[in-house]
């Protein structure tokens, strides 16, 4: 029975807001937002040319629902946490799992410039976003050749007692050993900042009127330092792709291109007038469905602009409603922003560029996909795995891996293979607790049914494939687990090691009674990609374990010393660079720490050696 809208149409308001469609089993099909929601929505059902896609979808709608609110740049943030929540079909996903790296200048006596993930708070100086960690990097040596900042990290820079290498070739002022006053470091790291600013040209003015009034007062050591920086800042500005000549420019240029049904949303970044470089995403588009740039320009720009700063300027080579779109955005950022389709000069430069850079991406990515895919085909027709609808982009593979170093600090990964590539924000570390120490079969029961116990309620999917790094062992403590909880045993598949742990001579387990063990190898696409799988699961589950290893040994024992506080635990590592330059410390050493009493001392000195203090006495023996 066709969906009638009708009675819905004639009460929708012309306000903006969110509509959402559901199919006869309640799962969502499509997430849309409106400026007029009784237009738009009606759009769907009045309209006799509709695209294949959207004739499709509309003929699976059995209910429908709508959100009313304040403004277009409300429905635009609504639109994106609906699309999170719900998974609709129909919609053009953008999934990125990494976050926008900055530049980081501390807040410190002698700051230090850094590479920065994460969120940004008020007490530190960030710079960015950046579109890559290149080109983070890439500012860092700059600023480390023209201004010579320094980057190394606190407990380094405390307790150094000569000139590191990077001072030695001229990258740093040296201020870990007093070769530069705080005075003179402040200045440069204002020049920094005011490079960073896009404020170039001043500065070279300033560096300039600096030079000369060294050279007037004589001082031509001190004139030809800062004739070097003049220098290396001209070099570095020399080489910038583009840069414009006047004004304090923040733009973002966004091209979109497509061959048949692949599609690359490329990104470049311009602050403070400084070209930044570009990042390229590779939109999650519904399978047959038609490619419209202009929709997955819109998608784009909504999913983007949910959680990143609006720059002042968009430029965009993909046509459509300029008024519409400038309106959301200024709306959004609370500031005007102008969407220019047609730029001249240099903005005409950046957009060709952006264009050159979307077109070579998209090749790379389907020339990688294309080889990944393969080798998806030939692993599941190896495994027998038949895929509904040739959908390969839902097969998803799961594998887990056990790490620890002789029963210390026990971890299991879990990685995910989906979409014919690793699924980076879907992996998971788990903690193993409770165990004997170094007894992999328990272990590996727990993450199993600890990750798979919900797919038992029904609360998450079975994967299509569960791989586990081990051999027959490790596969049947799997199985017993999965026919715990009712589920499918068929999708596990252990990954044996083959002789010397070599690539290409494992073997294939079987959880199902009666299978033979399958050796595919070395020239097996499909065993490529099961050992590259595995070699992921054994990379993040090693990593995991070493992280937490380093800290139980390197805080564990302090914070579990009587006595010893955050302030004091601080100023102790601090003054010795960490637990090993403490265990090396003698008691008159420990003693002389602020705050640290002789009694004290003596008893963090027994517990870091687990025995009781050698002091040495006077005695009267002759």
């Amino acid at each position: 029975m066709a969906f009638d809208a009708k009675p819905i149409l004639q009460n929708l308001p012309g306000l903006p807001g969110v509509y959402r469609y559901f199919d006869e089993a309640g799962h969502c099909l499509y997430v849309g937002k409106a400026r007029d929601l009784k237009r738009r929505v009606s759009s769907y059902f009045q309209k006799k040319d509709l695209s294949p896609r959207i004739a499709i979808m509309v003929s699976q709608i059995a209910r429908m629902e709508t959100t009313v609110t304040r403004s277009e740049a409300e429905a635009l943030l609504l639109e994106n946490n609906l699309i999170k929540t719900l998974s609709p079909k129909y919609n053009i996903l953008f999934r990125d799992d990494k976050s926008y790296p900055y530049l980081k200048i501390s807040a410190e006596d002698f700051p230090r410039v850094s590479y920065y993930r994460g969120g940004v708070d008020k007490k530190n100086h960030f710079y960015g976003p950046y579109p890559n960690s290149q080109s983070v990097k890439e500012a860092i040596q700059i600023l480390q050749k023209v201004f010579k900042l320094r980057t190394c990290e606190g407990p380094v820079f405390k307790n150094r007692s000569r000139v590191c290498l990077l001072a030695q070739i001229g990258r740093c002022s040296g201020p870990c050993v007093g070769a530069i006053n705080k005075e003179d470091y402040a200045r440069d790291v204002a020049r920094a900042q005011q490079f960073l600013d896009g404020k170039s040209e001043d500065l070279i003015q300033e560096l300039q009127a600096k030079m000369l009034q060294f050279s007037e007062n004589l001082e031509f050591e001190k004139a030809a330092v800062v004739r070097d920086q003049i220098a290396a800042l001209s070099n570095v500005l020399h080489k910038q792709t583009v840069e414009t000549t006047g004004g304090d420019v923040d733009a973002d240029i966004i091209t979109v291109a497509a061959r048949g049904a692949d599609v690359c949303v490329n990104l470049a970044m311009v602050r403070g007038s400084r070209h930044l470089g570009d990042r390229a995403y590779f939109p999650n588009i519904p399978k047959g469905q038609d490619v419209d740039e202009v929709e997955i320009f819109e998608a784009f720009v909504s999913q983007h602009y949910e959680t990143m700063p609006v720059p002042s300027l968009i430029i965009t080579d993909v046509p459509g409603e300029k008024e519409e779109l400038e309106s959301v955005l200024t709306e959004l950022s609370e500031r005007r922003v102008t969407v220019v389709h047609s730029p001249t000069g240099v903005r005409r430069e950046w957009l060709n560029m952006c264009k050159t850079n979307a077109d070579i991406a998209l090749a790379r990515h389907m020339a990688i996909e294309g080889s990944q895919l393969s080798r998806l085909k030939e692993l599941c027709e190896v495994l027998d795995i038949s895929v509904p609808n040739d959908d390969w982009m839902k097969v998803r593979l799961e594998c887990f891996d056990i790490s620890h170093t002789a029963g210390e600090a026990t971890q299991a990964s879990c990685v995910v293979y989906e979409g014919a590539g690793m699924a980076h924000n879907l992996y998971r570390r788990f903690n193993i607790t409770g165990i004997e120490p170094g007894d992999d079969y328990a272990a590996m029961r727990q993450v199993i049914e600890r990750r798979y116990l919900p797919v038992s309620r029904g609360e998450a999917e079975l994967p299509t494939v569960v791989l586990i790094d081990g051999g027959k062992g490790q596969v049947k403590m799997a199985k017993e687990v999965f026919t715990e909880l009712g589920l499918d045993t068929s999708v596990i598949v252990g990954v044996a090691k083959g002789e010397g742990r070599k690539v290409g001579l494992e073997t294939l387990v079987f959880a199902d009674e009666g299978r033979e063990p399958l050796v595919l190898g070395r020239r097996s696409q499909a065993l490529m990609l099961v050992a590259e799988i595995r070699d992921e699961a054994h990379r993040f589950a090693i990593t995991g374990m070493r992280a937490k290893r380093a800290k139980t040994r390197n805080t564990s024992k302090l914070e579990d010393f009587e006595g010893i506080g955050p302030k004091r635990r601080q100023k102790l590592l601090n003054r010795f660079g960490g637990m090993r330059g403490l265990k090396n410390a003698s008691i008159e050493d420990i003693a002389k720490i602020e705050g640290i009493s002789r009694k004290l001392a003596e008893r963090i000195y027994s517990q870091l050696h687990g025995q009781a203090p050698r002091v040495l006495q006077n005695t009267n023996e002759s």
